[in-house]
């Protein structure tokens, strides 16, 4: 565990900003197929559900 913590490094900004986007990126398909998926249902049992 010290030598992990030891050879780790802070990232710089460029980095950062890639992780974020990768991460925004993960959140935006995963709204996207709980929505297609929330539709189909609806369309499946009807707007009264």
């Amino acid at each position: 565990m010290g030598k992990v913590l030891k050879l780790s490094r802070k990232p710089d900004f460029d980095e950062l900003k890639l992780s974020m986007k990768i991460c925004f990126l993960g959140l935006i398909v995963v709204g996207i197929f709980g929505f297609i998926i929330q539709l189909v249902a609806s369309l499946i049992l009807g707007a009264g559900g």
